[in-house]
Protein backbone atom coordinates (compact mmCIF):
# COMPACT_ATOMS: atom_id res chain seq x y z
CA UNK A 1 0.00 0.00 0.00
CA UNK A 2 0.89 3.46 -1.06
CA UNK A 3 0.78 4.26 2.82
CA UNK A 4 3.62 5.45 5.14
CA UNK A 5 5.12 2.68 7.60
CA UNK A 6 6.49 2.80 10.64
CA UNK A 7 4.63 6.15 11.15
CA UNK A 8 2.50 7.60 14.04
CA UNK A 9 -0.48 8.71 11.74
CA UNK A 10 -0.63 5.22 10.52
CA UNK A 11 -3.51 3.01 12.32
CA UNK A 12 -5.80 -0.08 11.52
CA UNK A 13 -9.37 0.44 12.97
CA UNK A 14 -12.65 -1.75 12.90
CA UNK A 15 -15.75 -0.39 12.62
CA UNK A 16 -19.48 -2.69 12.89
CA UNK A 17 -20.69 -2.53 8.93
CA UNK A 18 -24.51 -3.41 8.63
CA UNK A 19 -23.27 -7.07 7.93
CA UNK A 20 -19.82 -7.57 8.99
CA UNK A 21 -17.03 -5.49 10.18
CA UNK A 22 -14.71 -3.11 7.49
CA UNK A 23 -11.07 -2.74 8.25
CA UNK A 24 -9.57 0.69 7.58
CA UNK A 25 -5.93 2.29 7.69
CA UNK A 26 -4.92 5.44 7.66
CA UNK A 27 -1.78 7.05 7.05
CA UNK A 28 -0.31 9.75 5.03
CA UNK A 29 0.10 9.81 1.39
CA UNK A 30 4.12 9.07 0.52
CA UNK A 31 4.07 8.63 -3.19
CA UNK A 32 2.60 10.44 -6.22
CA UNK A 33 0.31 7.19 -7.31
CA UNK A 34 -1.41 7.41 -3.17
CA UNK A 35 -2.03 11.24 -4.15
CA UNK A 36 -3.49 10.48 -7.37
CA UNK A 37 -5.64 7.79 -5.50
CA UNK A 38 -6.97 11.06 -3.40
CA UNK A 39 -7.27 13.11 -6.23
CA UNK A 40 -9.52 10.03 -8.17
CA UNK A 41 -11.56 10.11 -5.31
CA UNK A 42 -11.87 13.45 -5.10
CA UNK A 43 -13.13 13.75 -8.82
CA UNK A 44 -15.54 10.48 -8.19
CA UNK A 45 -17.46 12.30 -5.19
CA UNK A 46 -17.32 16.54 -6.45
CA UNK A 47 -17.60 15.79 -10.76
CA UNK A 48 -19.54 13.20 -10.74
CA UNK A 49 -21.85 12.86 -7.64
CA UNK A 50 -21.94 17.08 -6.91
CA UNK A 51 -21.60 18.17 -10.67
CA UNK A 52 -18.70 20.23 -9.85
CA UNK A 53 -16.61 22.20 -12.89
CA UNK A 54 -12.88 21.08 -12.14
CA UNK A 55 -10.26 22.81 -13.67
CA UNK A 56 -8.12 19.74 -13.92
CA UNK A 57 -5.23 19.56 -16.25
CA UNK A 58 -6.41 15.66 -16.14
CA UNK A 59 -9.89 14.30 -16.28
CA UNK A 60 -10.45 11.98 -13.58
CA UNK A 61 -8.48 13.15 -11.67
CA UNK A 62 -9.28 16.67 -9.01
CA UNK A 63 -6.00 18.62 -9.50
CA UNK A 64 -5.35 21.77 -8.72
CA UNK A 65 -2.14 24.36 -8.22
CA UNK A 66 -2.54 23.57 -4.26
CA UNK A 67 -1.78 19.64 -4.23
CA UNK A 68 2.42 19.88 -4.79
CA UNK A 69 2.37 22.02 -1.66
CA UNK A 70 -0.27 19.78 0.31
CA UNK A 71 0.27 16.84 2.47
CA UNK A 72 -3.00 14.43 1.79
CA UNK A 73 -4.36 12.42 4.53
CA UNK A 74 -5.87 8.99 3.59
CA UNK A 75 -8.25 6.74 4.69
CA UNK A 76 -7.51 2.98 2.73
CA UNK A 77 -10.10 0.38 2.69
CA UNK A 78 -7.60 -2.95 2.82
CA UNK A 79 -10.91 -5.29 1.78
CA UNK A 80 -10.77 -3.83 -1.51
CA UNK A 81 -7.32 -1.51 -1.65
CA UNK A 82 -9.26 1.62 -2.39
CA UNK A 83 -8.96 5.11 -0.94
CA UNK A 84 -12.23 5.56 0.64
CA UNK A 85 -11.17 9.45 2.47
CA UNK A 86 -9.07 12.40 2.26
CA UNK A 87 -8.34 15.28 3.40
CA UNK A 88 -5.62 17.35 2.07
CA UNK A 89 -3.51 19.47 4.60
CA UNK A 90 -1.55 22.69 3.91
CA UNK A 91 0.60 23.71 6.88
CA UNK A 92 1.46 27.79 7.18
CA UNK A 93 5.07 26.65 5.63
CA UNK A 94 3.78 25.61 2.43
CA UNK A 95 0.80 28.41 2.22
CA UNK A 96 4.32 30.48 2.28
CA UNK A 97 5.83 28.95 -0.48
CA UNK A 98 2.74 28.35 -2.52
CA UNK A 99 1.73 31.86 -1.80
CA UNK A 100 -1.59 31.38 -0.12
CA UNK A 101 -4.06 29.77 1.54
CA UNK A 102 -6.45 28.25 -0.78
CA UNK A 103 -9.10 29.96 1.40
CA UNK A 104 -7.63 33.42 0.13
CA UNK A 105 -9.40 33.13 -2.90
CA UNK A 106 -12.86 32.58 -1.42
CA UNK A 107 -12.32 35.20 1.70
CA UNK A 108 -10.12 38.08 2.63
CA UNK A 109 -8.10 36.54 5.23
CA UNK A 110 -6.47 40.14 6.65
CA UNK A 111 -7.81 39.56 10.18
CA UNK A 112 -6.09 36.20 10.48
CA UNK A 113 -2.61 37.26 9.76
CA UNK A 114 -1.75 37.24 13.31
CA UNK A 115 -2.68 33.23 12.99
CA UNK A 116 -0.89 32.68 9.82
CA UNK A 117 2.31 31.50 11.45
CA UNK A 118 0.57 28.20 13.12
CA UNK A 119 -2.53 27.74 11.41
CA UNK A 120 -3.36 24.93 9.20
CA UNK A 121 -5.92 25.02 6.29
CA UNK A 122 -7.93 21.48 5.59
CA UNK A 123 -9.62 20.93 2.17
CA UNK A 124 -10.96 18.95 0.19
CA UNK A 125 -12.74 16.41 2.29
CA UNK A 126 -14.66 13.78 0.93
CA UNK A 127 -15.30 9.92 1.52
CA UNK A 128 -16.70 7.45 -0.82
CA UNK A 129 -20.58 7.03 -0.77
CA UNK A 130 -19.95 3.53 0.37
CA UNK A 131 -18.33 4.83 3.28
CA UNK A 132 -20.42 7.52 4.73
CA UNK A 133 -21.54 5.99 8.11
CA UNK A 134 -18.96 7.94 10.30
CA UNK A 135 -16.08 5.04 10.76
CA UNK A 136 -14.18 6.59 7.93
CA UNK A 137 -14.42 10.24 8.76
CA UNK A 138 -13.83 9.32 12.49
CA UNK A 139 -10.27 8.21 11.44
CA UNK A 140 -9.52 10.89 9.12
CA UNK A 141 -10.41 13.40 12.49
CA UNK A 142 -7.91 11.13 14.45
CA UNK A 143 -5.18 11.66 12.38
CA UNK A 144 -5.97 15.47 12.02
CA UNK A 145 -5.88 15.86 15.45
CA UNK A 146 -2.92 13.60 15.65
CA UNK A 147 -1.23 15.98 12.98
CA UNK A 148 -1.82 19.36 14.98
CA UNK A 149 -0.52 17.90 18.23
CA UNK A 150 2.42 16.24 17.20
CA UNK A 151 2.75 19.24 14.82
CA UNK A 152 2.38 21.98 17.57
CA UNK A 153 0.39 24.22 15.08
CA UNK A 154 -2.47 26.11 17.01
CA UNK A 155 -5.61 26.79 14.85
CA UNK A 156 -7.19 24.92 11.71
CA UNK A 157 -9.08 26.74 8.87
CA UNK A 158 -11.32 25.61 6.09
CA UNK A 159 -14.07 25.88 3.78
CA UNK A 160 -17.18 24.19 4.70
CA UNK A 161 -19.18 23.86 1.55
CA UNK A 162 -23.24 22.87 1.43
CA UNK A 163 -24.58 22.07 -1.54
CA UNK A 164 -26.71 24.69 -3.80
CA UNK A 165 -29.24 22.52 -5.61
CA UNK A 166 -31.74 24.45 -4.39
CA UNK A 167 -30.31 28.00 -5.42
CA UNK A 168 -28.94 28.48 -2.01
CA UNK A 169 -32.29 28.93 -0.07
CA UNK A 170 -30.98 26.32 2.58
CA UNK A 171 -27.62 27.56 2.62
CA UNK A 172 -29.20 30.96 3.89
CA UNK A 173 -30.67 29.43 6.19
CA UNK A 174 -27.95 27.84 7.86
CA UNK A 175 -26.09 31.03 7.86
CA UNK A 176 -28.64 32.39 9.95
CA UNK A 177 -29.73 29.57 12.33
CA UNK A 178 -25.79 29.22 13.49
CA UNK A 179 -24.72 32.63 13.44
CA UNK A 180 -25.99 33.74 16.79
CA UNK A 181 -24.31 30.73 18.36
CA UNK A 182 -21.25 30.10 16.48
CA UNK A 183 -19.98 33.13 15.04
CA UNK A 184 -16.48 33.93 15.37
CA UNK A 185 -15.30 37.50 17.62
CA UNK A 186 -15.03 40.88 15.42
CA UNK A 187 -11.11 40.22 15.58
CA UNK A 188 -11.80 36.60 13.61
CA UNK A 189 -13.99 37.97 10.77
CA UNK A 190 -13.30 37.20 7.33
CA UNK A 191 -15.34 38.84 4.24
CA UNK A 192 -16.18 36.64 1.11
CA UNK A 193 -15.14 37.42 -1.95
CA UNK A 194 -18.15 36.28 -4.14
CA UNK A 195 -21.23 36.28 -0.96
CA UNK A 196 -23.87 34.13 -1.31
CA UNK A 197 -26.53 36.63 -2.03
CA UNK A 198 -28.51 36.51 1.26
CA UNK A 199 -31.15 39.15 0.65
CA UNK A 200 -32.43 37.65 -2.42
CA UNK A 201 -32.91 33.71 -0.77
CA UNK A 202 -35.57 33.07 1.49
CA UNK A 203 -33.73 31.11 4.52
CA UNK A 204 -36.43 27.99 5.75
CA UNK A 205 -37.11 27.98 9.57
CA UNK A 206 -35.11 23.94 9.69
CA UNK A 207 -32.35 23.77 7.52
CA UNK A 208 -30.22 21.02 7.02
CA UNK A 209 -27.07 21.19 8.13
CA UNK A 210 -24.70 19.12 6.41
CA UNK A 211 -23.08 16.82 8.80
CA UNK A 212 -19.36 17.92 8.35
CA UNK A 213 -20.81 21.30 9.32
CA UNK A 214 -22.22 19.76 12.55
CA UNK A 215 -19.24 17.73 13.43
CA UNK A 216 -17.28 21.08 13.25
CA UNK A 217 -19.47 23.05 15.69
CA UNK A 218 -19.48 20.30 17.93
CA UNK A 219 -15.65 20.14 18.31
CA UNK A 220 -15.93 23.71 18.84
CA UNK A 221 -15.51 25.63 15.69
CA UNK A 222 -16.23 29.05 14.90
CA UNK A 223 -17.68 30.51 11.49
CA UNK A 224 -15.85 33.50 10.70
CA UNK A 225 -18.09 35.30 8.72
CA UNK A 226 -20.99 35.14 5.63
CA UNK A 227 -20.54 32.26 3.28
CA UNK A 228 -18.98 32.55 -0.10
CA UNK A 229 -20.53 31.24 -3.55
CA UNK A 230 -18.18 28.88 -5.31
CA UNK A 231 -19.84 28.63 -9.03
CA UNK A 232 -17.25 25.80 -9.99
CA UNK A 233 -18.40 23.49 -7.20
CA UNK A 234 -21.71 25.33 -6.63
CA UNK A 235 -21.76 25.25 -2.88
CA UNK A 236 -21.96 28.14 -0.38
CA UNK A 237 -18.41 27.83 1.32
CA UNK A 238 -18.75 28.80 5.01
CA UNK A 239 -15.27 30.22 6.28
CA UNK A 240 -14.45 28.08 9.71
CA UNK A 241 -12.12 28.51 12.30
CA UNK A 242 -11.30 25.80 15.41
CA UNK A 243 -8.18 26.90 17.47
CA UNK A 244 -7.46 24.03 19.31
CA UNK A 245 -7.56 25.57 22.95
CA UNK A 246 -11.45 25.55 21.75
CA UNK A 247 -11.36 21.83 20.72
CA UNK A 248 -14.21 20.37 22.92
CA UNK A 249 -13.76 18.28 25.80
CA UNK A 250 -15.46 15.23 24.10
CA UNK A 251 -13.29 14.83 21.33
CA UNK A 252 -10.22 16.00 22.83
CA UNK A 253 -10.44 12.71 24.85
CA UNK A 254 -11.70 10.73 21.93
CA UNK A 255 -8.85 12.24 19.69
CA UNK A 256 -6.16 13.04 21.31
CA UNK A 257 -6.10 10.44 24.51
CA UNK A 258 -4.07 8.05 22.85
Amino acid sequence: MNLAQNTPLQEAAEFAGTRQKQRFVLGMATSSDAIREAQKLRWQVFADEMGAHLASPEPGLDIDLYDDFCEHLLVRDEASGQVVGTYRILTPEAANEVGSYYSDQEFDLVRLQHLRPRMVELGRSCVHSAHRSGGVITLLWMGLAEFMQKRGYDTLIGCASIGMQDGGHNAAAIWHAIKERHLAPPEWRVFPRCPLPLADLEAAPAPLIPPLIKGYLRAGAMVCGEPAWDPDFNTADLPILLPMKNLSPVYARHFLTR
